[in-house]
């Protein structure tokens, strides 16, 4: 963690969460072959949040190392939820379900995910331990 991550008392910030999640997202899909420009130049889409589900368990703090996971565990037509943890040294921090929208990138308007692309995340798909 960085200073910017955190309060004064060196306590990270409760949004900036968040923004660990999104990234984590971001790199997941990333790593799949679908990173950000791809899915908007090549099938006109973006994934909005939609909704969101937290659990604050423990305080990360100032120069803690953080891992965050990432699981896809539904996959339909237009949306997709994920569960994410984010762990230090293994505790348990932070756990969230996240579902986001499928949107066309150049109206911002719910479409259904192309299929070439909802094939390649149904495989993907985890059971929720």
């Amino acid at each position: 963690m960085y200073w910017e991550d955190t309060d004064a008392g060196g306590v990270v910030y409760h949004a900036q969460y968040l923004a660990f999640l999104e990234r984590a997202r971001t790199e997941w899909m990333r790593a799949q072959g679908h990173g950000q420009e791809r899915l908007r130049n090549g099938h006109d889409l973006v994934f909005a949040v939609r909704a969101m589900q937290i659990d604050f368990r423990l305080p990360a703090r100032l120069d803690d190392a953080l891992q965050v996971s990432v699981a896809l565990v539904e996959c339909r037509r237009a949306s997709l939820v994920l569960v994410q943890s984010i762990r230090r040294d293994g505790e348990l921090l932070l756990d969230a379900t996240v579902r986001v929208a499928a949107l066309s990138a150049s109206k911002f308007k719910p479409v259904a995910i192309p299929q070439p692309l909802f094939d390649a995340l149904t495989c993907l798909v985890e059971t929720p331990a």
